[in-house]
């Protein structure tokens, strides 16, 4: 059996009725490669009156890696760029030293009835980058390698799989792919990388000979080949990478090897040092409770 250990989400309230499934971090991983948070959202039906806007707030040691598989939404942050974020394209913001970005509904869309579903991942950064520049890169969905094996569409969003390479530029060997399966469809995974994991999105699905239920996240055994099968039409993402270069702290929406960065970081970010939206005076404000790390 290739499955190491089968994660499930718990509920996350984001505010204002915006509900998430958290599979990252976990009691039994706290990170898979370099991932160390995973968020799933949606199908939601963004009425034309609700606000599920997330407001400016800041983040460091980390990059933010963004995925839809329908809908949309506006990124803005304190560098100054402002990107619509579409279904199929890669978003990929290195917090580095500190960033801060909002993700609003976009204007066209307000006063407007539509559907969001997506991924939100992070990836810490290796140590040496932790204290980098910050940066923002949009990758346009055609210019991500898209293909078909037996069947099966496959994105390579993030890292090199099937002899195909994203051009999505990482910090450390990162892995992240999207795969469509058609009902029945199947395929054989080789080993990709030293971590990895499947996520079973919107349907349930075999690997190997043992079912995986739509929104658990399976952790392989990456030295050996692994037999995905869908018996309805499913999306699957496959996570994974190199492990990280060490224990890392998490709190709120900072990651750092460093237990003392995180305290300077809550520190300039309750005094406002840490940059601002363009044009955007909200904010969403420190939690009351300390940093226990």
């Amino acid at each position: 059996m290739s499955i190491v250990t089968e994660i499930r989400g718990h509920e996350k309230d984001l505010g204002g009725g915006f509900r998430v499934s958290r599979l990252l971090p976990s009691l039994a991983r706290q990170s898979i490669g370099p991932f160390v948070f995973f968020d799933h959202f949606g199908p939601v039906t963004v009425e034309a009156d609700s606000n599920f806007d997330v407001r400016p707030h800041p983040h460091i040691g980390l990059a933010t890696v963004t995925f839809l598989f329908e809908g949309a939404m506006m990124h803005r942050d304190s560098l100054g760029n402002a990107r619509r974020i579409e279904p199929g394209a890669i978003n990929w913001m290195n917090s580095g030293r500190g960033i801060v970005h909002s993700e609003r509904r976009p204007d066209d869309l307000r006063g407007q009835r539509y559907v969001n579903h997506g991924l939100q991942l992070w990836v810490a950064l290796p140590r040496e980058a932790e204290e980098s520049e910050p940066s923002f890169t949009h990758t346009p969905a055609d210019l991500l390698p898209l293909f078909n094996e037996g069947g099966v569409e496959i994105r390579v969003l993030v890292g090199d799989a099937f002899g195909h390479h994203s051009p999505v530029v990482t910090a450390s060997p990162t892995l992240y792919v999207a795969l469509r399966f058609p009902a029945g469809g199947a395929i054989t995974i080789p080993a990709l990388a030293n971590q990895l994991a499947a996520y079973a999105v919107d349907a349930d699905i075999t690997v190997d000979d043992r079912t995986i239920q739509r929104g658990v996240l399976a952790v392989l055994d990456a030295e050996r080949p692994t037999r995905l099968r869908a018996l309805k039409p499913a999306h699957v993402v496959l996570i994974g990478g190199d492990p990280l270069d060490g224990r890392r702290l998490m709190w709120w929406n900072f990651v750092s090897s460093r237990k003392e960065r995180i305290v300077e970081a809550a520190e300039a970010w309750r005094a406002m040092r840490m940059g601002r939206v363009a044009g955007d005076e909200e904010f969403i404000p420190l939690p009351d409770k300390q940093p226990e790390l």
